[in-house]
């Protein structure tokens, strides 16, 4: 039997201090906003899972759920405008 280390090369080929890359960064920081919405609208569902929603929790995870749309929406426009030669 083969143990399962978390610095074995197995497991994660780099051992460069396990620091995300520059890139892996930019990506997080340009996906910032969708996932502060998607935590919001996490929240909004949590807060009703043990009692009935009331039209104030249903106001909310609405509201969220738009959010979360329209920041897709948006971060899907800004990725296809950057996309060299335009989008089919």
């Amino acid at each position: 039997m083969k143990p399962i280390v978390a610095l074995h090369d197995v497991v994660t080929p780099w051992s460069d201090g396990m620091e995300p890359s520059d890139a892996e960064l930019d990506a997080i920081e340009w996906e910032l906003p969708l996932i502060l919405a998607d935590v919001e609208l996490l929240d909004a569902e949590i807060i009703v899972l043990d009692r009935a929603p009331s039209e104030l929790d249903e106001r909310r995870i609405r509201r969220a759920r738009r959010k979360v749309l329209a920041i897709r929406r948006q971060l899907t426009n800004q990725a296809i405008a950057h996309v060299p030669g335009g989008a089919a």
